[in-house]
């Protein structure tokens, strides 16, 4: 399957360079020069993405602030491709929480090796085995007994984000805040998702095994 990049540079001929070169590697690259503009793709369009290519030169907000913006979200690689390569400019970036930095100028196969390395590390450190769910985050999948459970992409990153937490209460801001759901996000609809997660995974609200409703909270898992 080919892997989702989303792109975010301004320089519209490196844009076009990249894009056009990752297409020959099978992945699938969407681009934007304005941060703003990536960033509604992800949060409220909804798109899902593999790894993110981050220039930190960027009209209306900088590199740094959109690569945090994304990390407080969601768990997905960052590689950043900048003119800044000054040593507090990448120790900065990786404590971020960034996964390569990449200093221009580059070619671009040295680019597609980058990306091949980091996708490889996550892939093999995203599956995990809780409480007979096998889960790998990469492909958004769970399943149980090799049986997959369809889940939405939301649905996924509210049973991992519950799941992560086992024992825990966790209140609905909490779940709103840890997942790609809108801030104003209203209760009934986390409740809404539980609900559909509760009935695909074969749990009773009344009798749970998973996931139980907390008076006053929200929810914790308990499997």
């Amino acid at each position: 399957m080919s892997k989702r990049v989303l792109l975010i540079e301004d320089d519209i001929q490196m844009q076009t360079l990249i894009s056009n070169y990752l297409v020959n590697y099978d992945f699938i690259t969407l681009a934007y020069a304005n941060p703003k503009d990536a960033l509604h793709s992800i949060f409220v369009d909804k798109e899902s993405y593999d790894i993110v290519i981050l220039d930190l030169m960027l009209p209306e907000m900088d590199g740094f602030d959109v690569a945090k913006a994304i990390k407080d979200k969601l768990d997905i690689p960052i590689i950043i491709s900048s003119a800044r390569g000054d040593i507090g400019n990448k120790i900065y970036g990786y404590e971020l929480g960034v996964d390569d930095y990449l200093e221009k100028p580059y070619e671009p196969r040295e680019l597609v090796l980058r990306i091949e390395a980091v996708l490889s590390r996550y892939s093999k450190n995203k599956s995990l085995n809780i409480s007979g769910f096998v889960i790998d985050e990469g492909a958004y999948s769970v399943s149980v007994d090799g049986y997959p459970i369809d889940l939405t992409r939301i649905e996924f990153e509210i049973f991992v984000f519950l799941i992560k937490n086992r024992g825990k209460n966790v209140s609905r801001e909490q779940v709103i805040n840890a997942t790609t759901l809108e801030y104003d996000t209203k209760a009934r609809t986390i409740d809404t998702h539980i609900s559909n997660i509760r009935q695909k995974i074969g749990d009773d609200a009344k009798e749970p095994h998973y996931i139980k409703s907390v008076w006053g909270i929200g929810y914790k898992f308990i499997g």
